[in-house]
């Protein structure tokens, strides 16, 4: 298996090079040349089979270039029930006739960025070691990534990480995750600014091939595709669950901001998984609806990005996006290009309106959407909780509402878990009027010391303060 750009970059590279770098070299995303079909036959045989077996075969299909039983250890080293809870990994639980939702929160940060950050640490350890070579990861995070990251690669051997968060704008239990880690190898960077801010420095340090090198920068994000795949799996998963024969078709419905999440669905989908509908759920900063809705695409700046109750949703770039516009355009890398760097660059959007691919979002891939707003937010929590004795936080709570404006009668939906309650405990207040209880493990966690640098929105300063601190190490 080979990956290339989505803007056109002429070099073929493998699922281990990319694996360490963030951005292609000419800016864009790296997707694989082909996704891999399945037939009826393998989806028979993958029924049944434990989440890390199911995960290798997956996996298995885009990473040819690991030994096969090197690979299958880290699926085994990475989803263990001692690491997620449960032997399920993933359960689905089933809040009332034909509406499910994926539990995918239940692994060390309680969000569900745990399922691909923790194989992607374990990932990155195992070819570090095979060059003997180490690894600077700079992230942004809206609040999940962050801590996910920070936990899956604290205390690794050869890796350091770097991880920007919008100041102010997480919740206290997400601030309290990362700022609390007293690690060696993990710094916290507060950036002065929206978490668009965070994400630009990212693409701007990633972009400086200089300083990418000699400083050995690489990305955890989900611009990363090895994050993006592993991702692929709990769709699977879910459906599997949730059906007794391939001949059935499901919809999902996924809370998203930056398009990744939702983007592992549109890689599942092609591979051939039956999913009818991918249902976007968004908040108040809802980009990638309005995409959805009109067909363009319109980059809002920090004053028009709103600070919801929903904050992991608080994106107005969605970087993944880039992906899915790629297959929607025929895989035409010029036409990519153009939109994600020339026009977004100069007037920070494009419209596809007038677009026959555009079209092609609904009818051809299965794209929906819509909208939650805080007060939606709050009501989804309530009915939650009376009519299902569930506590669902606010992410999740943005799905159900959408989902259940899509739904149709005999096709499963299922909607994919964000995050724990507990990490939202103002908003689960303001709705139920208790508090989420937290796990044992995390009691007191608000109160301990913090450590993190306050730094401006400013690609330069941040990659000063990088320099400096690797210098001191």
């Amino acid at each position: 298996m080979h990956y290339i750009s989505t803007r056109g970059h002429p070099e073929r590279r493998t699922f281990r090079e990319i694996l360490l770098e963030g951005l292609a070299p000419d800016g864009g995303l790296y997707v694989p040349e082909v996704y891999p079909r399945l037939d009826d036959a393998t989806l028979d045989r993958w029924r049944g089979l434990s989440y890390p077996v199911l995960a290798f075969e997956i996996l298995s299909l885009y990473i040819d270039d690991i030994p096969p039983a090197d690979l299958k250890a880290i699926c085994a080293k990475t989803y263990r029930p001692e690491v997620f809870g449960t032997a399920r990994i993933a359960p689905v639980r089933t809040l009332e006739s034909g509406l499910h939702v994926a539990e995918l929160s239940n692994g060390p940060t309680l969000a569900f960025k745990d399922m691909a950050m923790q194989l992607l640490g374990n990932l990155l350890e195992y070819e570090l070691a095979r060059r003997g070579e180490e690894l600077n990861i700079l992230g942004a995070t809206s609040g999940d990534t962050g801590s996910a990251a920070e936990y899956a690669m604290r205390g690794k051997k050869g890796i350091r990480v770097f991880m920007m968060s919008p100041h102010g704008r997480m919740s206290a239990f997400q601030q309290a995750q990362m700022f609390s880690l007293q690690d060696d190898n993990i710094h916290n960077i507060a950036i002065e600014g929206v978490f668009d801010d965070c994400q630009d420095i990212v693409k701007a340090v990633s972009g400086d091939a200089d300083f990418k090198r000699r400083h050995r920068i690489g990305a955890v994000n989900s611009i990363n595709w090895a994050r993006l795949v592993a991702q692929v799996v709990y769709y699977f998963s879910a459906y599997f669950q949730v059906t007794e024969e391939n001949s059935s078709e499901v919809d999902f419905a996924v809370p998203s901001g930056n398009f990744g999440n939702v983007c592992a669905g549109h890689v599942a989908r092609m591979m051939g998984l039956p999913i009818s509908r991918l249902v976007i759920a968004t908040n108040e900063n809802d980009v990638l609806d309005e995409f959805l809705r009109t067909g363009v695409y319109r980059v809002r700046g920090r004053a028009d990005t709103y600070e919801t109750s929903s904050p992991s949703m608080d994106i107005s770039k969605a970087s993944n996006l880039e992906r899915f516009v790629f297959d929607l355009l025929g895989r035409d890398a010029s036409r990519t290009r153009s939109l994600f760097d020339d026009q977004l660059r100069e007037s920070g959007s494009f419209d596809l309106s007038g677009d026959p691919a555009f079209g092609k979002a609904a009818d051809h891939f299965g794209f929906r959407s819509g909208k939650s707003t805080h007060a939606d937010r709050l009501q989804t929590i309530r009915d939650a909780w009376h009519r299902f004795n569930a506590v669902i936080d606010p992410h999740t709570a943005d799905g159900v509402k959408v989902a259940r404006e899509h739904s149709v009668s005999d096709v499963p939906m299922i909607v994919l878990e964000t995050a724990l309650p507990v990490k939202f405990a103002e908003t689960i207040r303001e709705a139920l009027g208790r508090e989420p209880a937290p796990p044992q493990r995390f009691d007191g966690i608000e109160g301990l010391p913090r450590r993190f640098k306050l730094l401006s929105a400013d690609a330069q300063t941040v990659k000063t303060y990088i320099a400096e601190t690797l210098q001191a190490c």
